[in-house]
């Protein structure tokens, strides 16, 4: 049996919450189960020097967990003076992921600041803040008139195998314990932006790899339907 007697296909309880927060063009609180990720989108009138001149603009993330996200509190990396490799890889993971969901080329001289701030962490917070990220990069779109630049939603989701089990949507207590972890990222649910998978305990074969493929697009068409209903609750 899974935490909360889960089926191995199942989600934890899913809720996105937009506009909350009211300094930013896009807003959001996404919680699934207790992991918990405010993703704010705020936009720029400038690019970085690289792209100055090209006609395009931009997107980035940045990510970090509050002190109090976890049982233990940590110290926060400002205080410490820099970003752990971790943070790194999450938040490039992030910007990747949403620039995947946006055309640029409608942008020219724009950027799309992506703040993901995790206030409760019970595993699947890269994933949440790519997925709640997604809605708030909407928002901001519609902000500044440039909905149409959005190409698509953008999902994500950890899956692994548990005690010789595929299972979907992996919390802390599972995820810690994986033999097999994956944290894959697809675009309207047919293309994969990324697919991240370790060996943490245990080989994993084909058939495994791809069963846990298939569990993750399944997840991910879930998620989607709560990010397009989050619009359509609110018009």
């Amino acid at each position: 049996m899974r935490p909360n007697g889960r089926k191995f296909d199942e989600l934890r309880a899913v809720s996105i919450e937009r506009n909350f927060t009211k300094n930013v063009a896009g807003s959001v609180l996404i919680s699934i189960g207790d992991t918990k990720v405010i993703c704010t989108a705020t936009v720029e009138n400038n690019v970085p020097r690289f792209l100055r001149g090209s006609g395009q603009g931009w997107l980035t993330a940045e990510y970090g967990m509050l002190p109090g996200a976890t049982t233990e509190r940590f110290d926060r990396e400002a205080a410490r003076g820099k970003q752990s490799g971790r943070t790194i890889e999450i938040q490039r993971l992030i910007g990747r992921s949403l620039r995947c969901c946006v055309d640029l080329d409608q942008l020219d001289g724009t950027t799309i600041y992506v703040d993901c701030d995790v206030i409760q962490a019970d595993g699947g917070t890269r994933t949440a803040a790519i997925t709640g990220g997604a809605v708030a990069v909407l928002d901001a779109l519609t902000s500044i008139g440039h909905e149409d630049a959005f190409i698509g939603f953008v999902g994500a989701i950890s899956v692994g195998i548990v005690d010789g089990e595929a299972c979907l949507d992996l919390e802390y207590v599972e995820d810690s314990k994986a033999d097999t972890d994956m944290n894959i990222v697809m675009l309207n649910s047919d293309s994969f932006v990324e697919v991240q998978g370790t060996a943490e305990g245990a080989l994993f074969n084909r058939e495994e790899l791809n069963t846990l493929v298939d569990l993750a697009k399944k997840g991910i068409c879930e998620l989607q339907s709560y990010q397009r209903g989050s619009f359509e609750l609110s018009s």
